[in-house]
């Protein structure tokens, strides 16, 4: 049994963009750790946004696409954050480990097959409500 529901998830979506926004400032991240927090906190939003879930904006994305999505992006960060060992900047070596553990975490404890596509036949822009 998976315990993070596919809104929960949205939630921490959101919260991790706001992570990658305010990382830089927080933690002093400069150069390329701040350019590549930024840029990600902008394709995450998208990610979010894109996805047909709950807290999507937009259907163009299946819940489960996104969820094999992030399984590729938190290794990934992983392997950046040892990069960052190796210039010397410890504080964006730990941050990148770190997230990219959250997001592999998160993954594997979602549940992804818990989302049932709303019957509302809409395609696109999903509606106001």
């Amino acid at each position: 049994m998976k315990p993070i529901t596919p809104i929960a998830h949205g939630y921490l979506d959101y919260l991790t963009v706001l992570t990658f926004l305010i990382a830089p400032k927080l933690i002093g991240l400069d150069g390329f750790p701040a350019f590549l927090s930024y840029t990600l906190a902008g394709v995450h939003f998208a990610l979010t946004l894109a996805t047909d879930f709950q807290l999507g904006w937009l259907t163009w994305l299946q819940f489960r696409i996104h969820g094999w999505i992030e399984k590729v992006v938190g290794p990934a960060l992983v392997l950046i954050g040892f990069t960052f060992i190796f210039s010397g900047n410890s504080l964006a070596c730990i941050f990148y480990l770190l997230m990219g553990l959250a997001i592999v975490v998160v993954g594997w404890l979602t549940d992804y097959s818990k989302y049932l596509k709303q019957a509302s036949g809409e395609s696109g822009l999903r509606a106001m409500e």
